[in-house]
């Protein structure tokens, strides 16, 4: 899957009083722990993601799977690459991280996804349509921020 090509879906960002290292290990143990709990391992397997267990190098780095997802890139403190796939879609999360000032960073989380078909169109409407993706992404960079700062 070629991530340049996904349809943009949004972009979420907050400010965090906190430096690009610390943010960047916040940002791998929130992802870890919040995508890796039963319930989404479970979800994997229901939709038929490819990865549906945490495995490969921790701290996060090019590799590493956790369910619905695979690192496909990571330079620490600057860049995360997320991509996954299942049933209704082909998907990315992009993170990227910029020292704003001292003990200050801004995180952006860029969604890309396409959704193929009528049952793609139908999950897009599920997840995208009800605001229930922004949501989810809210709450995440919100526990990002509250783990680093």
């Amino acid at each position: 899957m070629r991530i340049s090509s996904l349809p943009y879906i949004d972009e979420h960002t907050t400010d965090i009083a906190a430096g690009v290292d610390d943010v960047w290990r916040s940002l791998g143990r929130t992802l870890d722990r919040s995508f890796s709990r039963p319930g989404a391992a479970g979800y994997a397997r229901l939709v038929g993601c490819p990865d549906r267990t945490a495995a490969g190098p921790r701290p996060l780095a090019e590799g590493s799977t956790f369910p619905g997802f695979r690192v496909v890139a990571a330079v620490p403190g600057r860049e995360l690459i997320l991509e996954g796939s299942h049933r209704f879609s082909s998907y990315a999360l992009i993170f990227r991280l910029e020292h704003v000032g001292p003990y200050h960073s801004r995180l952006r989380a860029e969604s890309r996804a396409v959704f193929p078909g009528r049952a793609g169109g139908l999950y897009r409407r599920l997840v995208i349509g009800t605001g229930g993706h922004a949501i989810g992404m809210r709450r995440l960079l919100s526990a990002i921020r509250d783990r680093a700062e």
